[in-house]
């Protein structure tokens, strides 16, 4: 069984803070271990929306007047807030989006529609979420580039040998998360960042996973543009970040037009644009999601990511302890170091089966594919069961969840 004892994390107190965590389904408490897809948000997060709706509610930027002061100081004052989690060198390097999903198609629609042509190749790894694959896809259908593929070992981890050969003259970025979604496998992305570099390449990399349980530093990776989204990380969704260097950003076109990304507009000379990140912010953003996002990222920090991380790998190897012991059970994703993570099949039983019935005892894992397709068939199956942990997360709810698996297996077989 593995050892709590040395960390200092006070669950309980930690726990209070969620009031989602006191329900109870199908009249059982909420054990909730599908953190991968969207965390739950403490009352510190929900309370800016009751705030900024309730006192200063206005449009951020472009108004005089005292709200709308205060909201573009809280808006603004996010985008210190990431800077400083991200470790950016500069606040301009940091542009809000919907999430992740965005972030990437923001990049493949401005830096990759002007950097890339048929003949040149991109590198994507294996283990990526669709999004991280299917942008590029529509984009090499119409430019004409060759998309290649880093392939992964047995345990799920990339193989690095492999990702070095891939490289020619075309190369022009890479495309690698930072932590598998679907088996927790965390990639060596400052080696990666390193070799790209060295063959001219740029690399961008899916931080969605990331975000939640490790520190992230941009400057030390040497990533080029990196993504993460608000609703991993225990914020809202609807909101996401991406970074980039900033003499990228500057040298990129605008991806969407209207407001604040402006400039200058006139029929009778070229709309001039705003500067970087407002060149790459249309619109009316998600006001209350960012500042909201800010919270969370404070709310995270002030636990501390060391911490966190620490406590879901001893809420990981609790559970993998609990589970190995079945009959027919395959884990799938073994790369050491792995993040909080399971992902799993059961012979003679099918993960949808294993979802429905075992959250019924109260208990919320994610079945399916997990948007990572290329991946699963990498492995002969189309589906697994998926367990994920979150700094909330305690052994005992690991036991519920270890038993309740025993218990439905029992059932389906």
């Amino acid at each position: 069984m593995a050892d709590f004892s040395d960390l200092t994390l006070d669950v309980a107190k930690l726990r209070r803070d969620f009031p989602i965590l006191d329900r109870e389904v199908h009249g059982k408490p909420l054990v909730y271990l599908d953190n991968a897809a969207t965390s739950q948000t403490p009352r510190q997060v929900i309370e800016v929306f009751d705030d900024y709706y309730g006192r200063y509610n206005a449009n951020i930027h472009r108004g005089l007047h005292t709200l709308a002061d205060e909201a573009t100081a809280a808006f603004e004052g996010t985008r210190e807030t990431v800077r400083a989690f991200l470790n950016a060198a500069d606040q301009r390097e940091i542009v809000f989006t919907r999430g992740t999903t965005e972030a990437i198609n923001l990049v493949v629609s401005s830096w990759g529609r002007a950097n890339l042509k048929a003949g040149d190749e991109v590198l994507i790894s294996r283990l990526e979420h669709h999004s991280n694959i299917v942008p590029w896809q529509l984009l090499a259908g119409e430019l004409g580039f060759t998309i290649k593929v880093i392939p992964v070992d047995e345990r799920g981890a990339l193989d690095l040998a492999a990702y070095r050969d891939l490289f020619t003259e075309r190369t022009r970025l890479v495309a690698v998360n930072h932590i598998s979604n679907a088996f927790g496998t965390v990639n060596p992305v400052v080696e990666m960042a390193r070799v790209a570099h060295e063959h001219g390449a740029r690399i961008l990399i899916d931080g969605a996973q990331a975000a939640p349980h490790q520190a992230i530093d941009v400057q030390a990776i040497d990533a080029d543009f990196y993504a993460f989204s608000g609703h991993k990380v225990y914020g809202p969704t609807g909101v996401g970040v991406l970074y980039g260097k900033a003499e990228l950003l500057e040298a990129m076109p605008p991806w969407q037009g209207g407001g604040e990304m402006i400039k200058t507009v006139s029929f009778e000379a070229p709309t001039t644009f705003a500067d970087i990140p407002h060149k790459f912010e249309a619109g009316t953003p998600a006001i209350a999601e960012v500042i909201a996002l800010g919270r969370a990222l404070q709310w995270v920090q002030g636990i501390g990511l060391e911490l966190i991380g620490a406590w879901e790998a001893r809420l990981l190897e609790h559970a993998t302890e609990g589970i190995q012991g079945i009959e027919g059970l395959r884990i799938l994703g073994t790369a050491p170091d792995k993040a909080g993570v399971l992902s799993f099949v059961v012979d003679g039983a099918h993960s949808q089966d294993i979802g429905l019935l075992i959250d019924q005892l109260g208990v919320a894992i994610r079945t399916g594919h997990h948007c990572a397709q290329p991946l699963l068939a990498r492995f002969g199956v189309d589906a697994t069961c998926r367990a994920s942990f979150a700094a909330y997360n305690t052994p005992e709810e690991i036991d519920v969840f270890v038993e309740g698996l025993e218990r439905v297996i029992g059932m389906l077989r």
